[in-house]
């Protein structure tokens, strides 16, 4: 499963809605809904019935800060089972943490694709990615990098199986991994490693030609600033519009290195991304 930075359902870098303003100028524009991030049909919560069989051989456990070369699909998905690369080698995926699951609840044993099971690791994997790559909130909103997460098949914890896998990838584009090169732990409290997988754009936001692209990519647009929201309940689309007008128009100032001719761009969470647990907008500049 991929995530953002709410242990919430798994979410791309997309954020629909925008506009472009230059000066005091606004030049609307809406774009339909980016896609969000595939994922899997909601788990169902379910008691196991009976112990794992003492003859079974126990499945080890993932190695921490083990590589691999994963596709899109495969980080997304629920369960995976690509064998580990030398880290020396080409990889997309770094694992940062492996821990074991709460899977007995009122002396119950529940199911390891149950949605009580799942929460959990939803909830620890952001919280260890955070600690792993460091920086602040809005460097690793403002990064491609982003926290997936694995557990057992159910035939592997009915084996008796019972970790979970926390590992970090970068987006290259939509529905695209990069390949992760350098020193990843601590890499966004380096400006090198913020500047390496920074998020960029291949137009302004909001128009037909424009996706979100590593800056390592050709682009001509970059994410400057985030502007954040308070609170779990949805604002209002009018609130979220205009909340980033001053904040973006301020960043794009900025990002101009004092030229009083500059744009800049802002995108504001829509009801159904904010539910995914984006609760922020992004300013952009041209770059």
């Amino acid at each position: 499963m991929l995530g953002q930075d709410r242990p919430v359902k798994p979410l791309a870098v997309a954020l629909a809605s925008a506009v472009i303003m230059s000066g005091a100028v606004l030049a609307g524009c809406s774009g339909d809904d980016s896609p969000s991030e595939p994922s899997t049909s909601a788990p169902t919560s379910a008691t196991a019935s009976s112990s794992p069989s003492a003859a079974a051989t126990r499945p080890q456990p993932p190695r921490d800060r083990a590589c691999y070369r994963l596709d899109y699909t495969e980080a997304v998905a629920p369960t995976v089972d690509a064998a580990p690369v030398s880290c020396e080698r080409p990889h997309t995926s770094m694992t940062y943490a492996v821990g074991q699951l709460d899977t007995v609840v009122d002396g119950h044993l529940l199911a390891v694709d149950s949605a009580r099971v799942r929460t959990q690791v939803a909830a620890t994997c952001p919280e260890r990615f955070a600690a792993f790559v460091g920086g602040t909130t809005e460097d690793r909103r403002l990064s491609m990098l982003r926290p997936v997460w694995f557990t057992p098949t159910v035939d592997e914890s009915d084996a008796g199986a019972s970790w979970f896998r926390c590992d970090a990838v970068a987006l290259a584009a939509d529905e695209e991994l990069a390949p992760l090169t350098g020193r990843l732990q601590g890499v966004l409290g380096r400006e090198d490693g913020r500047n390496r997988y920074a998020m960029c754009g291949t137009a302004a936001p909001g128009t037909p030609t424009f996706e979100r692209v590593i800056c390592s990519a050709d682009h001509s647009w970059r994410a400057v600033a985030t502007v954040p929201f308070d609170g779990d309940r949805y604002p209002g689309v009018e609130k979220v519009r205009t909340a980033g007008d001053g904040p973006c128009k301020d960043a794009g100032a900025d990002a101009a290195n004092g030229e009083l001719d500059y744009k800049w761009g802002y995108e504001w969470p829509t009801a159904k991304q904010w539910a995914a647990g984006q609760h922020y907008g992004l300013c952009w500049a041209p770059d």
